[in-house]
Order: C-alpha cells, then sequence, then structure tokens
C-alpha cells in the first residue's frame, strides 16, 4: 500500500495500528490526498515534501507555491514536446513499414541510425 511508502519515507506520520490495520486520522487522510493528487500532476517526492511544508506552515506562501509548480510546468511542457518528436518519428517509421519501396525495415533502420 502506498501509505506505507510514504510512512517511511516521511511523507506521512506512522499511522496508528490496530492489529493489522492501520487507522487514519482525518488530516492524515488528508495528507495522503493531498500526496497522491501531487503524483498524478507529476510532481517529484522533493518537490511534494516543499509543497507539504509550504501547506502546513503557519504563513501559508503562495510565492513559493508557484514557483515550485512553475519550474514543474516547464519540465511538462519539455517532456510534452519530447513527446509530440516521438510520436512524429514512430508515426513517419509505421508508415514507412506499410510501404513497399523499402529496403530493410524502416523500424529497425531508423533505430539503428546514428543521428
Amino acid at each position: 500500500m502506498w501509505s506505507a511508502h510514504y510512512e517511511r519515507i516521511g511523507l506521512l506520520p506512522e499511522a496508528a495500528r490496530r492489529g493489522r490495520y492501520r487507522s487514519f486520522a482525518p488530516a492524515d487522510v488528508a495528507r495522503l490526498h493531498f500526496v497522491r493528487r501531487a503524483r498524478e500532476l507529476g510532481f517529484t517526492l522533493d518537490e511534494i515534501r516543499a509543497l507539504l511544508g509550504i501547506a502546513t506552515a503557519d504563513a501559508v506562501s503562495c510565492d513559493d507555491a508557484r514557483e515550485i509548480a512553475t519550474l514543474h510546468l516547464t519540465q511538462v511542457r519539455a517532456r510534452i514536446a519530447d513527446l509530440k518528436r516521438m510520436e512524429q518519428v514512430l508515426s513517419d517509421t509505421v508508415r514507412a513499414c506499410n510501404s513497399d519501396g523499402h529496403i530493410g525495415c524502416p523500424l529497425i533502420n531508423t533505430l539503428s541510425a546514428t543521428r
């Protein structure tokens, strides 16, 4: 279960135990939802740790959170651009595989090519 992993790495406090079952306080459940949602958005564990620090501070600093999110957004956009380039190369290669006018396998040739 993810909660045990998050406990081990310090993102969640260790839950109280009732036998083999964990008992989570409402604040812990909310924190777990926060962590899971941040992971779904691709934030790293270090970024999540920083965001949790901001969220639990006495004076929440939206500027600090925005800085983390802005950097993350830049990284996401770079990955999207990389994925679009990969999509184009793969699409062209699959299309070439479907044509008759080639020697060998276009996919293997593409993967073997030195840029």
